[in-house]
């Protein structure tokens, strides 16, 4: 790979800045979707669930499990929209009271522990993952557990990288010129 000098001038292009605009609001997008689209199955399960369980007596023996499994893939999905968007949880008490200078070093320093740590529990849970695909559980039917689990490595990676960016936007921008 070669870089040519001054390379990074060239993420101040409009043509780059407008490409590259469109392939994260195409991302964001599909993101969202898919943050509706489970939302949507959960809710449609769970009152299936209840409408069986209250007008048939029964109700569908794997129906519990998969909206459980879906609650943990909304709210991984949520997490990665939250971290996109910046409305993670954090705690503001200290930075409201810094200099500008020192306000900018202390996010810096946040978002790069933040990518540190959700980047190690991506590798965690890829190696959770990587078990239960060497154990070979089922969770029902012929879908096995890791596919379901598959979702935390996926992302804490995705989350990770995102506080790495901010980090980096943080270091490499004086305020006001990453936007």
């Amino acid at each position: 790979m070669t870089t040519e000098p001054g390379w990074p001038a060239k993420i101040n292009d409009p043509a780059v800045r407008s490409r590259l605009t469109r392939v994260l609001g195409l991302l964001y997008r599909l993101e969202d979707l898919l943050i509706a689209a489970l939302l949507t199955a959960t809710m449609g399960l769970a009152l299936f669930q209840i409408i069986l369980r209250n007008v048939m007596g029964t109700g569908i023996v794997w129906g519990d499990v998969l909206v459980r499994i879906l609650v943990l893939w909304i709210g991984m999905a949520g997490a990665m929209a939250a971290t996109r968007e910046g409305k993670h949880i954090s705690i503001d008490l200290l930075t409201r009271f810094l200099t500008p200078g020192l306000r900018r070093v202390a996010n810096s320093l946040t978002a790069l522990f933040a990518a540190v740590i959700c980047l190690a529990a991506a590798y965690f849970s890829l190696q959770f993952v990587l078990s239960e695909y060497a154990a070979g559980d089922l969770v029902f039917g012929r879908i096995p557990f890791w596919v379901c689990e598959s979702v935390l490595p996926l992302a804490f990676s995705i989350i990770g990288l995102r506080y790495g960016t901010q980090f980096l936007i943080h270091v490499a921008f004086p305020p006001g010129e990453a936007s």
